[in-house]
Parts: structure tokens; C-alpha cells; sequence
């Protein structure tokens, strides 16, 4: 019986929970059509999830790009069909592991840090100072946010992209001895423009995904600096599990667009 209560419990709370991160969602996302427009709030939040990232998911790129080329020509090989690591390679980064690694990378640096901030000033009262100025915390703090991350993530997730098959090219060219040329090629048959669209439109939704659960987290920080670390810490792995959740659905949805 216990047990029972204890499930009808947590499913209330995790049903609430979806009500509100939907909520702030909604609010926030209206905002970004509502004026007054500030540009120089998305012009700072797109420097924070862009620039701070950028060298952090390019250098996990360009070694997940080998590390695929490696393990790629050993599943080839078996089959003589190594000459086409640069198609597998390629189609594997464009169409999941760019976009979902690049989204991980950056809700864990960024997700944290937005946590942190809102949560901090939550603690410290400052969200409480804002409303009482008029001021709307969600206008003012989660829009910029959301749209700076629906900006910025697909194109961290392009370089990645290319980041990554360069890397696979490095070690093709060094195992097989194969011309970047034809590499090239290679890659340019596989990828099209469906698939392109397909891990580009996902991260747009990463992007705003990382933004909202970091907000949810920050404002509902209390307990001072350990709350704040708390808010953090759940930021993180909330994030992580939702991305690796919704690239499924997204996935099956982009399957039967294109």
C-alpha cells in the first residue's frame, strides 16, 4: 500500500512538474513576439551558449568523428566496404551524434550556469524585486534565454558536424591511405538535404529545451547556496535524460517528414 501511495505521489509531482515547465514554456516563447524587444539581453545570452561553448563541442567532435572513423572501418572491414567509412561517418554525426552530443555538451555547461544564476537570484530576492518593479522576470530573464538558444545550438551543431568528418577524414587518410577527395565525395553523396534539416531542426528544440529547464530549476531554487548547487546539479541530469527522450520522438518525426 505504501509503495502504491508512494508511485500516486511521485506522478502527481511529475504531472504538476510538466504543467509548469509547459507554462514557463509558453510564456516564454510568446515573449519573444511581444514588445518591448530588448536585443542586447539575446545579444549577451547568444555570447554565453555560443562563444563559451564553441571550443568545448568542436574538440569533442573532431575526437568522436576518429573515434567513429576507427570503430567504423573495423565493422567494414569484415565486410571489404572500409572505403565507405566517409558515408557512414558522415550520416551517423549529421543525423544523430552532432546534434545530440552538441546538445548535451552545452545544456550541461550552459543549463548549469542558467540554473545558477536565476537560482541565485531567487535566493537572494532579486526575482521578488523585479515583479515588484513591474518588471516581468519571464520577459525579462527566460525569453532572451529561449531564443538565444533556439539561435545559436544549430549552428554549434554545424561546426560540430563538420568538425566531426573532418576527424573521420584524418583517419581514413592514415588507416586506409584513402584521398580526402574521394572522402569528400563520399560524404557529399550520402548527406542530403533531408538529412541536414533533420539534426538541424532538433537542436532548434534542444536549444529552447536547455533554456526552459534551466529557468524551471533557478526559479524554483530556495535554501540558499545549497539550494542554488541543488538546482544545478538537477539541471544537468534533467536536461540530459530530456534531450536523449525527445531525440527519439523527434526522430520518428522527421523519419515520416522526409
Amino acid at each position: 500500500m505504501k509503495i502504491l501511495l508512494s508511485i500516486d505521489t511521485a506522478a502527481k509531482k511529475f504531472i504538476l512538474s510538466m504543467g509548469q515547465v509547459t507554462l514557463l514554456a509558453t510564456k516564454g516563447f510568446a515573449g519573444i513576439f511581444v514588445p518591448p524587444f530588448n536585443l542586447k539581453l539575446v545579444l549577451r545570452e547568444i555570447d554565453n551558449f555560443g562563444a563559451g561553448s564553441l571550443l568545448l563541442v568542436d574538440l569533442i567532435a573532431l575526437f568522436t568523428g576518429m573515434v567513429m572513423a576507427l570503430q567504423t572501418i573495423y565493422g567494414l572491414r569484415m565486410y571489404g566496404a572500409e572505403m565507405y567509412v566517409g558515408s557512414v561517418v558522415s550520416l551517423s554525426l549529421v543525423r544523430e551524434l552532432g546534434p545530440v552530443m552538441a546538445s548535451i555538451m552545452v545544456g550541461a555547461r550552459v543549463g548549469s550556469g542558467i540554473a545558477a544564476e536565476i537560482g541565485s537570484m531567487q535566493v537572494t530576492e532579486q526575482i521578488d524585486a523585479m515583479r515588484a518593479l513591474g518588471a516581468s522576470p519571464i520577459k525579462k530573464l527566460v525569453t532572451p534565454k529561449i531564443l538565444a538558444g533556439m539561435i545559436t545550438l544549430p549552428l554549434l551543431t554545424v561546426t560540430a558536424d563538420i568538425i566531426g568528418i573532418f576527424g573521420g577524414m584524418i583517419i581514413a587518410i592514415f588507416e586506409l591511405e584513402i584521398d580526402s577527395t574521394f572522402y569528400i565525395d563520399s560524404v557529399l553523396t550520402t548527406v542530403t538535404i533531408s538529412d541536414l534539416l533533420s539534426g538541424i531542426g532538433k537542436t532548434v528544440f534542444f536549444g529552447a529545451l536547455i533554456a526552459v529547464i534551466g529557468c524551471y530549476f533557478g526559479l524554483r531554487t530556495s535554501g540558499g547556496t545549497t539550494g542554488v548547487g541543488r538546482s544545478t546539479t538537477v539541471t544537468v541530469v534533467t536536461v540530459s535524460i530530456m534531450i536523449l527522450i525527445s531525440d527519439f520522438f523527434l526522430t520518428k518525426l522527421f523519419l515520416i517528414i522526409f
